[in-house]
């Protein structure tokens, strides 16, 4: 059972936006080849080429989500001067490790570690673009403006305060919206996007049958120690329901007759 019913091969392919290529310029996947030392696979190139300004990865463990996003936000920033990339996550680890995956990035591209003097985890570029990563904590985030992109890492364990809290930043830069992460749940921004996000989200899901760097033997192994439950959630993309209250999101949705009437307007 894969997530909802969805054909993922149908999921990647929609909405997909041609790549913009100005003059000059090298091609994004072409860059994170040559530049970045990451040989993207079909589904990561046609992430690092969208143009879509609202995207959201449901992938399978170990798949490169953080790499991928990390090479796009490298591209960004190093070919647009005075930019400003903010990377979230649940706590101060998460966006340290993505931080790290960035670092090694740039020091290819011969820029060394440097903050910018304001912010713990950060990198500045000779060119004045800025990558900023935050903890997942509300009241800590607050305060940036104008960002060129707003990435959130391991969304689905990332608070719905913290989300609220993060999109107003994009409000006049009108800046690009992705949020990667495997399952959590049938719960949180995260899935409510995954499921009803609209046509402006571009939709990425990858499950372990489909990443090459998985093994089959691996899976089988996976699944026999997993359980069925953990393994849909952590291996194959789907919302499993468990563990979110006394009763299991399907069985709850499944009770609902939007035709039925409130008992109070009812007795009116």
């Amino acid at each position: 059972m894969l997530a909802v019913g969805l054909n993922f091969n149908e999921v990647t392919c929609r909405v997909m936006e041609a790549p913009s290529k100005s003059k000059g310029q090298m091609d994004v996947v072409e860059f994170a080849r040559t530049r970045l030392g990451l040989d993207a696979d079909e589904r990561q190139c046609k992430v690092l080429r969208s143009t879509a300004k609202r995207g959201i990865l449901n992938c399978t463990r170990q798949w490169g989500k953080t790499t991928v996003a990390a090479a796009k936000a490298v591209h960004r920033v190093f070919t647009s001067p005075g930019s400003l990339v903010v990377v979230a996550s649940p706590g101060v680890r998460q966006s340290g490790e993505w931080m790290r995956t960035a670092q090694g990035m740039l020091a290819r591209l011969g820029i060394r570690k440097r903050g910018d003097g304001y912010n713990a985890i950060s990198l500045l570029l000779p060119n004045g673009s800025r990558i900023v990563g935050l903890p997942g904590v509300e009241g800590k985030i607050r305060g940036f403006a104008a960002l060129s992109m707003l990435v959130i890492d391991e969304a689905a364990r990332v608070s719905d305060d913290v989300y609220l809290a993060l999109r107003p930043m994009l409000a006049v830069s009108n800046g690009d919206l992705w949020m990667l992460s495997t399952p959590w749940g049938k719960q949180g921004f995260f899935y409510e996007t995954w499921e009803h996000g609209g046509r402006e989200w571009l939709r990425v899901g990858v499950p372990a049958t489909e990443c090459p760097r998985i093994s089959k033997e691996f899976l089988e192994e996976q699944r026999r120690v997993m359980g069925r439950d953990v393994f849909q959630q952590e291996h194959m993309c789907c919302f499993v329901g468990r563990g979110m209250g006394l009763f299991d999101r399907d069985l709850v949705e499944a009770a609902v007759d939007d035709e039925l009437m409130p008992l109070e307007l009812a007795a009116v």
